[in-house]
């Protein structure tokens, strides 16, 4: 009997690594096949930072990936850092998750398609705004680490 494949998928976010848009895309793609999460946040200017965001979205993914998420710090050009992790990572596949078009940097830099140059097929995430997000919450610190995080 054949082993069933595990599709690679990286997460690329940063500020919505937690939002829940990209909770549902990752547990919608985690119930179609099994799967392996890594969760890669480019564009870091602050390793602490980047180090808090990562661990916080990292314990908000686990469930939806059904299994542990590889956390990935990356550098200050989000192209460079995703290219280098598809050439060292061996992923199937991305999800990309950014801010609403109106205020993503990454939207304006077109990195989306610069990424699907790669070869990979990328599923993308744009929440339409942050107030929205929070109106799906039922806390506003659910999965942002907050007060009420532990």
């Amino acid at each position: 009997m054949e082993a069933a494949q595990v599709t690679r998928v990286l997460i690329v976010a940063n500020r919505t690594a937690s939002t829940p848009h990209l909770i549902e895309a990752v547990d919608r793609r985690a119930k179609a096949s099994r799967c392996d999460f890594a969760l890669l946040i480019p564009d870091v200017s602050n390793r602490k930072a980047a180090d808090w965001t990562l661990e916080t979205a990292q314990r908000s993914l686990r469930p939806a990936a059904r299994g542990n998420v590889e956390g990935i710090v990356g550098g200050s050009d989000p192209f460079e850092s995703v290219k280098q992790a598809v050439r060292d990572g061996n992923f199937d596949e991305i999800i990309i998750s950014t801010l609403s078009k109106k205020t993503s940097k990454w939207l304006r830099r077109d990195l989306i398609r610069r990424v699907e140059t790669l070869g990979l097929p990328v599923t993308a995430i744009h929440p339409p705004n942050f107030k929205e997000d929070l109106r799906t919450l039922k806390s506003p610190w659910e999965g942002r680490g907050g007060p009420m995080a532990s």
